[in-house]
């Protein structure tokens, strides 16, 4: 049965879409409210206004349910991020920006964090659910990936470090900036994760400058 209310004249697709995206809240808030396994199906589209049935239509389970939030997360923090390096702001404005950025997602949504950490935790110890995490994980850091390659090209700088690898350790900045937020937020600052974001590139772009000035000078043609 479609939530009260739902609109006439829209589309099946439209209602689908709308469907779905009550679902993932009701789930959001249900289970960082209950946990994964405090929260069951039924209780999730009862708290949505449909039927376990409309959950079905949309979603396997609650696994699946979390990959379409996922996915959903991950192309708006991308957006995001995209967003800022197009802007005319040095890179390490737009590390600060982005940094500040992701702080104030976590603050704006604390249950967020502490819900992709459950479920990563309950990856580990389902294989097909891991692979499958691991698929939407990985494409967003290639999208990240991507972006380093052509704002290095922009910028002129040959990097020492490779865009995937400086992908891999903001994304270990970033998990490991949320961890402390959740565990000891007194001792981890807002502003923590902006200042590790400034300092790695800014070493990338010292290092790259010395690796620069290091190389030999070409032999002047006789």
């Amino acid at each position: 049965m479609p939530r009260r209310g739902a609109g006439r004249g829209t589309t099946r697709r439209e209602r689908q879409i709308e469907t779905r995206r009550c679902l993932m809240r009701s789930a959001a808030k249900l289970f960082a409210r209950h946990g994964l396994d405090g929260a069951s199906i039924d209780d999730v589209a009862a708290d949505a206004g449909f039927t376990k049935g409309a959950f079905y239509a949309n979603f396997s389970s609650k696994e699946e349910l979390f990959l379409a939030m996922l996915e959903e997360r991950f192309s708006e923090r991308l957006a995001d991020i995209e967003r800022i390096a197009a802007g005319p702001a040095d890179v390490e404005a737009q590390a600060r920006e982005v940094g500040v950025g992701f702080a104030h997602q976590l603050a704006g949504d604390p249950d967020w964090q502490r819900l992709f950490f459950e479920f990563a935790t309950r990856a580990m110890r389902r294989e097909p659910f891991r692979e499958e995490l691991i698929e939407r994980y990985r494409g967003l850091r290639d999208g990240i990936t991507a972006l380093f390659e052509r704002r290095l090209r922009e910028l002129g700088v040959d990097s020492p470090v490779a865009p995937r690898t400086l992908s891999l350790m903001t994304f270990a900045m970033a998990n490991g900036f949320a961890l402390e937020r959740m565990l000891e937020p007194d001792d981890a600052p807002e502003d923590l994760f902006a200042d590790m974001l400034v300092v790695l590139f800014a070493g990338v772009r010292a290092l790259a400058a010395e690796s620069s000035s290091a190389e030999p000078a070409a032999a002047p043609h006789s």
